[in-house]
Parts: C-alpha cells; structure tokens; sequence
C-alpha cells in the first residue's frame, strides 16, 4: 500500500501521543467512522507501543493506524510487530526510509528544507510530512510545489480547525494533527472543517 492510496479521501492524519488506551480507541473509532483519516500512535515508550498494537487489533477493515516518531531501524521492527501499517518520522533518516520501505510499510519523512524534499523523493518516498508546519507557514508548501511539483504534503504541527483550510489551500494533500485532536472537544470541529466543500 502507499500513501496515495492510504490518504485516498482522507485528509487527516490523527497524531495520539501520550494518549491512554481507552481515550485513543475513542478518539480512533471517531476517525475511522468519520471516513476523514487515518490513525499515528507515537511510538516512543513502551505504553505507546501497547497503544498501537490496541488500535491495530481494533481497527476495522479499512481503518488504518501507524507509527509515528520513528527514528531507527530497531523502531521500524516494533510497528511492524505492533501492527502498523505505515511510519512517520520527524526527520529524514535514510536508513528508516530503507528499513521501513522493506519491511512494505509506507514511510512519511519530516521535511523543513528543499534538499531533504529533494532527498526524500530521491529515496522512494513521494509523500512528505512538512514539519512543522507552524513555523514554516502555508507559504512554505506553495513555494516547494514550484521546484518539486510531484510532492505530496501532509502538514503536520500547528495545524487545528482554525487553520486547516489554509494549509489545504496551500497545496498540502494532507493534514498532520495531534493537540487539536486529542484536547477535550477538538477533533469534531476539525472534522466539521474538513467535510466542508
């Protein structure tokens, strides 16, 4: 599976970090019905890799749940082990590129600057996670469209139901949401954002 086909028609990319267990299977259920997106579970302690495999078993036919902040090979193996069904980086590291490219998962490498976009689509990988967007802007993805047309975008950091039209208007195929998804009301605004025509 790719990206391409992963964020088919779904725009958002629901970041649970440090989310217990319960409260991310809400939050994940309410995604996956919304048909709006998919599901990252941060995998940097062991509580986070429980979480994962949770949401994975629990995910539906369809639903989709990865792991985020992978930085090593060694970590690509236990989203693979916990269930995950693609990867997300804050960087570019080209080693988990390859280890996660071979292990068939899809990887989404955090990009700031046009020689790691340049890098990243040179390793495999045709999805990038601009990161983070709050700080680089909505002007930062309509300036990289120029040189690197064949990007793909998911705008990740900042970005809540206030914003998020901008960031789609800017060229992002996606959005990356973590804080405005997890605090107490904040995904059903973002989802009512995103169902607007």
């Amino acid at each position: 599976m790719t990206f391409d086909e992963l964020l088919h028609g779904r725009p958002l990319v629901a970041i649970l970090r440090g989310v217990p267990v319960a409260r991310a299977l809400e939050l994940a259920r309410a995604v996956w019905d919304s048909g709006l997106g998919v599901v990252e579970v941060p995998i940097q302690t062991p509580e986070a890799l429980d979480c994962l495999r949770a949401l994975a078993e629990a995910a539906p036919p369809g639903a989709l749940v990865g792991a985020g902040t992978v930085r090593s090979a060694e970590q690509v193996e236990r989203a693979v082990a916990a269930g995950a069904r693609f990867t997300v980086a804050p960087g570019l590291d080209l080693d988990v590129v390859r280890s996660s490219l071979d292990a068939g998962l899809p990887h989404l490498p955090g990009v700031a600057t046009a020689s790691e976009v340049h890098h990243a689509l040179n390793a495999g990988c045709g999805w990038l996670k601009a990161f983070p967007a709050g700080s680089l802007g909505p002007g930062w993805l309509r300036e990289m469209r120029g040189p690197f047309p064949e990007a793909r975008f998911v705008a990740t950091g900042g970005v809540d139901a206030g914003n998020a039209r901008e960031y789609l208007a800017a060229g992002a195929g996606a959005l990356g949401v973590g804080g405005a998804v997890t605090r107490e009301g904040g995904l059903a605004p973002l989802l009512e954002v995103l169902r607007a025509p």
